[in-house]
């Protein structure tokens, strides 16, 4: 295996739960989550998780998996996300 083949595969693995870490990152900071919870109640819940979930795609400028929406989420701001490659 070569090193490069063998860094793609470990970053491939993060970017598969890297919008998962980010609400979760909002979730356990203080500052983050009542910042959150003022656009939620301004914006509302699905207008400011989708913005969140398309601002990381862009970003790390990530490749969506074609169907692969991981229901499992470690964060409870969310009740599912894509996962990319």
């Amino acid at each position: 295996m070569e090193i490069k083949d063998f860094v793609d595969e470990v970053i491939s693995c993060k970017n598969k739960t890297i919008t998962d870490e980010v609400f979760l990152l909002i979730q356990n900071n203080k500052d983050f989550m009542k910042k959150y919870l003022r656009l939620v109640e301004e914006k509302g819940l699905d207008v400011v998780n989708r913005h969140i979930g398309q601002a990381v795609w862009r970003k790390y400028s990530l490749t969506p998996e074609t169907g692969r929406k991981n229901t499992e989420p470690e964060s409870t701001l969310v009740s599912s996300y894509q996962e990319f490659e």
